[in-house]
């Protein structure tokens, strides 16, 4: 790359990790080619996104951002893992991290808070944000639902003792 490419490559990373909600920083040492693209597949999934860069062109792209305090972690062979769900880039790489030993977490970053491994791992087991919402819009429509269950409850039962009656009074 010459200069106005890592020029442009810069600002092109900083404007995407301005717009992301968490970073998850990891190793990726001795991953294969086959590997490495099961883990974009994965992200690509579930809506987030794997970068390998260089780390210093990385530490100039977290300049100004919430996550810049994730440039501790680049150290050696790593990778960048992001998405605008809180929750989705920690899960997908979490999960492949526990089938291959050679995806290393580091750490992270949401918003301005800094995660170390084992808080990206528990981030990694909260519901994602449209799980959240499912269960919101549940909680919502069950007092609907009950209301109108016991609304109708009256007259159902009104329209069985009628039925009773009238079918007591034709075996008479």
């Amino acid at each position: 790359m010459d200069r106005a490419e890592k020029k442009a490559f810069v600002a092109t990373l900083h404007d995407v990790l301005k717009k992301t909600s968490v970073v998850v920083v990891a190793h990726y040492s001795g991953l294969t080619v086959a590997q490495m693209q099961t883990l974009r597949k994965q992200m690509r999934d579930v809506g987030a996104s794997v970068q390998v860069t260089k780390n210093r062109l990385t530490k100039i792209a977290l300049e100004g951002t919430e996550i810049a305090s994730v440039g501790t972690l680049l150290k050696g062979p790593t990778l960048l893992a992001y998405s605008k769900d809180p929750v989705a880039a920690a899960k997908a790489a979490v999960a492949f991290a526990k089938d291959n030993e050679k995806l290393v977490i580091l750490g992270g970053a949401m918003g301005k808070t800094v995660l170390n491994a084992e808080a990206v791992k528990s981030l990694a087991t909260l519901p994602s944000l449209d799980e959240m919402r499912a269960r919101l819009v549940g909680l919502i429509q069950a007092p609907a639902t009950k209301l109108a269950q016991l609304a109708n409850a009256p007259a159902g039962k009104l329209a069985r003792v009628v039925q009773a009656y009238s079918d007591k009074g034709a075996a008479a």
